[in-house]
């Protein structure tokens, strides 16, 4: 992929829905829940505070992160749907 985050931006490859409830029920397209947890692909610089200093993003490519369900950008790039959030999105990083 060759697209560079400015700035805070991350781009994070979003995880499947769920397919199935947890009784075992299959779900149609429309009835699947936006799914809030992905893969960092790529990582922007950071922004700079008030004093003119970076601040790093806190994740790196390859950390799985939990985001806000309706926050971002999506776009497709090379055929993959990715998502471009901002640093203040993320939640938590996960293992």
């Amino acid at each position: 992929m060759n697209l560079k985050p400015l700035g805070d931006r991350v781009i994070i490859k979003a995880d499947e829905a769920e397919e199935t409830t947890a009784s075992g029920l299959y779900l149609a397209h429309d009835a699947k829940e936006k799914p809030q947890s992905g893969t960092v692909l790529a990582v922007g610089d950071g922004k700079h505070d008030k004093d003119g200093n970076l601040v790093p993003v806190p994740v790196k490519v390859g950390d799985k992160v939990i985001y806000g369900k309706y926050g971002g950008t999506e776009i497709s790039v090379d055929g993959e749907d990715v998502l471009i959030l901002r640093a203040d999105d993320l939640y938590a990083v996960y293992e």
